[in-house]
């Protein structure tokens, strides 16, 4: 608006120095340039708004992350009952929320063209039944859950509790039950088994009573065990837990109340600030910016809490992405290879919980634990996980493309095999001593030997909200997920019923309302255009 006013301006200018030269001329000549010459000078043009950034197109070697990480759900997922391992192929056990992920992964497959609609039917009924006939009950030995809830991991064959150190887990439940609702939504033909698989998802879900889990109501908490109750930890501070609240919000049978939410937000707490020059609502470990956005669409919806912000959820994993990356650029503990496209910590597999001297002083490493940077839970041991980056595709492409290119190109030999990328790697570890897991790569550093399916589904996940919106579209279908947004008080977007007409507070300002969108697109063609003129330079321990 500035450049037009300016240009207005000049042609003002330009007008009036030309009446005053023609007012020294002849008559004759005066005339002679009326005839050819307009009285009113031309309308300058309107200066036009940005276009709007555009996502950038996928590589091919996208496609071929999907159809690897696919793979690792349907190919080691047990075929007789539907339990996929926590890992592979070390296999110890099953995990429900690889479950949840390899649920919400057939279709995908389907849609892709990677299994038949037949097949992938036959899979999910196969796992549906199979969690709704476990035995449940209070007791230590011979139950797979409690309450509707199911312990963390599974015996891979008998599907029952795997040991004495393993939870009734409320989130790992939530993991299980978003799979468990996709399901429902996907399968909407009006045949026997698609019906089945819809009846059963409703059971599955209508059963798990989170007030159970209401210790210290209105909070949620993380767990329980039959041999000393609940764990004394609520889920509050802002994480994954997103999820978890909007299902028990949702649920028609035994819900939490409203107020779950309100509080749930108020332990947000001292999360919110600026931090690598980004500000926004902080986790340090970047799954939690990422696992409640696997299924829901957050885009253009907000909460009270983010009303307040200006923003939404979407933006903010947004925000806090650039932030990771920008911390890789800085480098502060001078890990080797960190960088503008080698970057993303988060929960994953590491070398070994060991002290070991780095550039002159004891650091710290881990083997599986959360990772990450921001205000809190800050763990630094230079072990990278292709999943933080990877799985942040929708939020920020144009870091995400570039760094997963980078990566493959760097480390693919040794880090990228059958199933896509291996969990994680570490170039500053090459210490000779055991390892918890994984190799050491002469010359290398640490690579990890497993593929986790809580890393793995992100992945294949998002690359698909990426293309398409698939899954994100799925679950808008979903009754229970949009009765939890609506009770968390979620608003705008697709939430808005089509036929409500907009409303414009009265004292609001047109202009300064499209002059804050233009200033943000801009903000955002900025940002990636800086991409572009800067091409590469070369919380719970399991």
């Amino acid at each position: 608006m500035m450049k037009g006013f300016r240009k207005q301006a000049n042609w003002v200018v330009m007008t009036a120095v030309i009446c005053v030269l023609a007012a020294c001329q002849p008559q004759d000549d005066a005339a002679k340039r009326s005839a050819a010459t307009p009285a009113v000078a031309p309308k300058p043009p309107e200066a036009k708004p940005p276009e709007p950034v555009k996502p950038p197109p996928l590589p091919p070697l996208f496609r071929d992350i999907e159809r690897r990480t696919f793979q690792f759900f349907w190919d080691t997922s047990n075929e007789l009952n539907g339990m996929t391992p926590d890992r592979y192929p070390s296999r110890p056990f099953a995990s429900i929320a690889s479950v949840g992920f390899a649920l919400t992964a057939y279709p995908i497959g389907v849609e892709n063209g990677w299994a038949s609609r037949t097949q992938a039917v036959d899979r999910t009924l196969v796992t549906l039944r199979f969690l709704k006939d476990l035995p449940q009950g209070p007791q230590a030995e011979g139950k797979a859950g409690y309450k509707g809830f199911y312990y963390h991991f599974l015996d891979m064959q008998s599907g029952q509790r795997y040991a004495s150190w393993v939870e009734l887990s409320s989130v790992d439940t939530t993991l299980l039950m978003m799979g468990v609702l996709f399901a429902q939504s996907y399968y909407d033909r009006d045949e026997p088994r698609e019906k089945e698989i819809r009846e059963l998802a409703d059971t599955l879900y209508k059963r798990v009573d989170w007030s159970f889990m209401q210790k210290n109501k209105p909070l949620v908490a993380m767990g329980w065990f039959p041999e000393s109750g609940t764990i004394p930890h609520d889920w509050k501070g802002y994480n994954e837990a997103m999820m978890l609240y909007i299902l028990a919000l949702g649920s028609p049978t035994h819900p939490v109340k409203p107020e779950a939410w309100e509080v749930w937000t108020r332990t947000y707490g001292e999360s919110w600030g600026v931090y690598q020059g980004q500000e926004y609502l902080t986790f340090g470990p970047h799954f939690g910016h990422q696992y409640s956005h696997v299924w829901i669409d957050f885009r253009g919806i907000q909460d009270a809490y983010m009303r307040e912000r200006g923003i939404d959820y979407f933006e903010n994993s947004r925000r806090a992405t650039y932030a990771q990356r920008q911390y890789a650029m800085e480098n502060p503990m001078k890990w080797r290879d960190y960088g503008e496209n080698v970057w993303g910590l988060t929960a994953s597999d590491g070398p070994q919980q060991t002290l070991q001297e780095y550039r002159g002083e004891q650091r710290q490493f881990r083997h599986y634990s959360a990772r990450g940077v921001g205000f809190r839970e800050n763990f630094d041991d230079g072990t990278i996980a292709p999943t933080a980056a990877i799985a942040s595709l929708p939020f920020a492409p144009e870091l995400v493309i570039p760094a997963t290119e980078e990566m493959h190109k760097r480390y693919g030999e040794y880090l990228y095999s059958s199933y896509g990328f291996l969990d994680a790697f570490n170039r500053s570890f090459d210490y000779e001593i055991p390892l918890k897991s994984g190799r050491i790569v002469p010359g290398e550093g640490w690579v990890a030997s497993d593929y986790i399916g809580i890393d793995q589904g992100p992945i294949l996940t998002m690359i698909a909200n990426y293309r398409n919106g698939f899954v994100w579209e799925v679950m808008k279908k979903n009754p229970y997920i949009r009765e939890g947004l609506l009770k968390a008080g979620f608003e705008g977007g697709y939430l808005t019923p089509k036929e409500a007409p907009i409303q414009i507070p009265a004292n609001a300002d047109p202009e300064a309302a499209a002059a804050r969108a233009l200033g943000t697109a801009e903000s955002r063609a900025a940002q990636a255009g800086e991409q572009q003129d800067n091409p590469p330079r070369n919380q719970v321990p399991k």
